[in-house]
């Protein structure tokens, strides 16, 4: 999974905001807020990539314990792609 084309993490501030570009600005009609952890997981997505993979990267990056890790990026995924922002 990654994220489709046509969308950008911007930093404003200590806010984290994806902005649609191109034609998803027509279609999205909003931007997503993310906290630093949310722009973490974003940046990763950029590029092919599985969950498991996620979570790794997570335990590497963060104090956190793995079934919060997992269960935190499970409603995370499954966010992005409600919001058809996942490939």
């Amino acid at each position: 999974m990654k994220i489709k084309d046509g969308f950008m993490l911007r930093q404003v501030c200590d806010d984290y905001m994806v902005i649609p570009v191109g034609t998803n600005s027509i279609e999205f009609k909003s931007v997503i807020r993310l906290n630093e952890t949310g722009a973490f997981l974003f940046e990763r997505l950029k590029s092919e990539t599985t969950e498991e993979a996620l979570v790794s990267e997570m335990l590497d990056e963060y104090n956190v314990e793995k079934d919060v890790a997992t269960k935190d990026i499970d409603i995370f995924v499954e966010n992005l792609k409600n919001a058809g922002i996942l490939e």
